[in-house]
């Protein structure tokens, strides 16, 4: 009698729960939702606006783009304290996951966020001075060995995408090339144009005029497949390091204890949008691939990237924590 009278009550409880999920997601959103992520010009930021117009257009949502500034933790920090009720998203690149693994951040990547997709991901190529006497990633890994500690690369600073993919190539290939920081990918670049350092894992869409215009030589993508971006070109794998694969990653994520039923909503909406033929388009233009995975199937890459990155940091003896 009491079994019966208890599953008779927890019944219409379990109802009620249920609906009230199933209604959050419905009724969703109840003001305009904001995606924070840094300042015009990078990749960052144009993964936001994508997104952001994307879900304005076809599911009328007002979304509005909040660009904060990208050092230290400030964007992170930012999500943690916001409301979890789903109107506040972030852009997080691979620095954001990868930077407390640095240094000591004031949130927990996986304990402070809800995962809501991986939008998308973007490779890295491998470019080197005209003046260089390479022409494959064999012929540079055989200079770099000849040569320790004489040769260098640019970047944009520590757990940059183009700081990752150098440090994975010097670990994986066993060679001393001395790291060079400047202000920005932008003057990284520069800096390798103006003959200042002899190479640098640079985005895709960034190095692709100046490939093309004899600037800079490409020997290979990061990748573990070519990028439509840079057809004909190989990868590093491909060239010299079986199982090299590096990617910038573009997620959303939501703070911790939004409500699924919300994180599914956005979701389905997100992965709807990005794929959308216009959309993939505009993704592609810029050498990125359109993900659009489950915020189960995100999460796990997220370990998955804090254990391979921890273990090349701590490799390298980077950590500064």
């Amino acid at each position: 009698m009491l079994k019966r009278f208890f599953l008779a009550w927890l019944f219409p409880v379990a109802l009620t729960v249920l609906g009230v999920g199933v209604a959050l997601g419905q009724d969703f959103p109840t003001k305009p939702i904001r995606i924070i992520a840094s300042p015009p010009g990078g990749a960052n930021n144009f993964v936001a606006r994508l997104v952001a117009q994307g879900l304005t257009d076809s599911v009328g949502w007002q979304v509005m783009v909040d660009n904060r500034p990208s050092g230290g933790f400030i964007q992170g920090e930012l999500l943690a304290r916001a409301a979890p009720d789903g109107h506040s998203l972030l852009v997080a690149a691979g620095s954001f996951t990868i930077g407390p693994l640095f240094e000591k951040a004031p949130y927990d990547v996986v304990r402070d966020f809800s995962p809501v997709t991986l939008v998308a991901t973007s490779p890295s190529v491998l470019v080197v001075h005209p003046s260089m006497p390479v022409k494959s990633v064999k012929e540079l890994i055989a200079l770099a060995r000849a040569r320790p500690g004489e040769l260098n690369f640019s970047t944009s600073g520590t757990g940059s995408a183009n700081h990752l993919p150098a440090e994975l190539f010097k670990s994986m290939a066993a060679v001393n090339i001395v790291r060079i920081n400047y202000k920005g990918a932008g003057p990284a670049l520069t800096g390798l144009i103006g003959g200042e350092v002899h190479l640098m894992f640079a985005t895709a869409s960034s190095a692709a005029p100046h490939i093309k215009s004899g600037r800079v030589r490409a020997l290979a993508v990061t990748s573990a497949q070519p990028s439509a971006l840079l057809p004909g070109l190989t990868t590093i794998a491909a060239s010299g390091l079986p199982g090299y694969d590096f990617v910038s990653p573009f997620g959303l994520i939501a703070p911790a204890k939004t409500p699924q039923a919300v994180i599914n909503r956005l979701n389905q909406e997100i992965v709807r949008v990005i794929n959308q033929p216009k959309v993939r388009q505009k993704f592609s233009d810029t050498g990125t691939e359109v993900v659009g995975n489950s915020p189960e199937e995100y999460a796990a890459v997220v370990r998955s990237e804090l254990a391979k990155w921890g273990k090349v940091i701590k490799d390298a003896g980077l950590d500064a924590r």
